[in-house]
């Protein structure tokens, strides 16, 4: 395949393509906006310092979900397990019914909702918003480490979600 230059539809299909193929873990992103809770399904979170503990992920609008977690003065990144694929499957999908008790939702104290079934799950506050095309990429202080259930890991590959074992 020869190169494609940026800003083509020949690089667009061939970076969809790679990244198709490139597996990335699973998180779930959840705030409370003004209406209520919000929340979606990432793959683009990923670890940036340990002092101070920082991670980052991107969002590909402003506005629903996305627009009420880049509003909001706190959320949480949940890192998902292989046991909560249904779970990243409702959050991916508009107008899927999020946030009911039989999903396993709590509140922190400090107001966010907060999925305690999840492997892990960081409370965070946004550092630093950089505006990349129709997307947004957040840079993320995280305030607290709250643990969850261990179990198997579940990455997003080809459109999928495909559990580890």
């Amino acid at each position: 395949m020869p190169a494609a230059p940026a800003g083509t539809p020949e690089a667009v299909d061939a970076f969809k393509l790679a990244f198709r193929a490139h597996p990335a873990g699973i998180a779930l992103i959840t705030a409370e906006g003004d209406d209520g809770p919000v929340g979606l399904t990432a793959s683009s979170v990923a670890s940036v310092a340990v002092d101070p503990l920082a991670l980052a992920f991107s969002v590909t609008r402003a506005t629903g979900s996305a627009g009420g977690i880049l509003r909001a003065p706190g959320f949480v990144v949940h890192l998902l397990g292989a046991d909560h694929i249904a779970l990243a499957e409702t959050f991916a999908r508009s107008g899927t019914e999020r946030f009911t008790p039989e999903q396993g939702w709590r509140r922190l104290p400090t107001g966010e909702p907060h999925l305690p079934g999840a492997r892990v799950a960081f409370r965070c506050r946004s550092l630093a918003v950089t505006p990349v095309g129709s997307s947004s990429l957040v840079l993320a202080e995280v305030l607290e480490v709250l643990p969850g259930e261990a179990g198997a890991a579940v990455v997003y590959h080809d459109r999928r979600f495909v559990p580890l074992e």
